[in-house]
């Protein structure tokens, strides 16, 4: 293992799940646990005593449930990143935790690989949607929260870096996956990224890859675990 440790606060109601991700998520692979919570309710109070850099989030919970918590967040002056745990016909929840601001979602049942993947990538700023329910729930996405840009026009104030970067955005690379795969600093990818926030009137990642299925840039076959592992 490389470079610092990833800490991770863990939100489920249920202990043996936990335990799993406690398995999982060991420190000798570059992760910590930094703390635990069985409920949404007690997120922000974790958060904010133990810093993590993402939050790995149950959706279905007694008080708070995940989306609720997802969205309290977001209030927060810095953060973290969200990568919400899911069962395989939660497509309603999985669209609003997206509305909410999550960074992406992975099936609780996906191989323990592609947990640490989606982790790290969620960690370093990426985003991952898995590829088993994405159509799905982008579909579901859509009828709630349907494009602020449907002919697509807006595509054509971006430069032909900025779609490059775009299309990365879609496929869940984290800016430094692009910065390697496109041979610019960071520096240079999140000004691209701030600019086509902007121009695209986007407000996070999720926003960008929906965007980016919504007008052919990226298929649900291009993202997600399968697109390798994390640079």
């Amino acid at each position: 293992m490389t470079g610092p440790e990833i800490r991770v606060l863990l939100v489920d109601d249920q202990e043996l799940v936990r335990s799993g991700l406690r398995r999982i998520l060991r420190r000798k692979d570059g992760f910590v646990i930094v703390g635990e919570c069985a409920d949404g309710s007690e997120v922000p109070d974790a958060v904010a005593e133990h810093t993590p850099d993402v939050v790995l989030m149950d959706l279905r919970m007694k008080k708070v449930d995940g989306i609720r918590a997802t969205r309290d967040l977001r209030s927060a002056a810095q953060p973290p990143p969200v990568l919400v745990l899911t069962t395989f016909d939660d497509d309603d929840l999985l669209s609003g935790s997206l509305r909410a601001g999550a960074a992406g979602f992975i099936l609780k049942d996906s191989p323990a690989e592609d947990l640490i993947r989606a982790v790290r990538t969620v960690a370093e700023g990426g985003a991952c949607l898995d590829p088993a329910v994405t159509g799905r729930v982008l579909a579901t996405y859509r009828t709630v929260a349907p494009s602020s840009d449907g002919d697509g026009n807006r595509l054509t104030e971006l430069t032909a870096r900025e779609l490059d970067v775009l299309a990365l955005i879609g496929r869940g690379h984290s800016n430094g996956e692009i910065g390697r795969e496109l041979g610019i600093s960071g520096v240079t990818v999140k000004s691209h990224v701030g600019h086509i926030f902007l121009k695209l009137d986007l407000r996070d990642r999720a926003a960008a890859i929906v965007y980016a299925f919504d007008h052919g840039i990226v298929s649900p076959g291009d993202t997600g675990p399968d697109r390798g592992p994390a640079g």
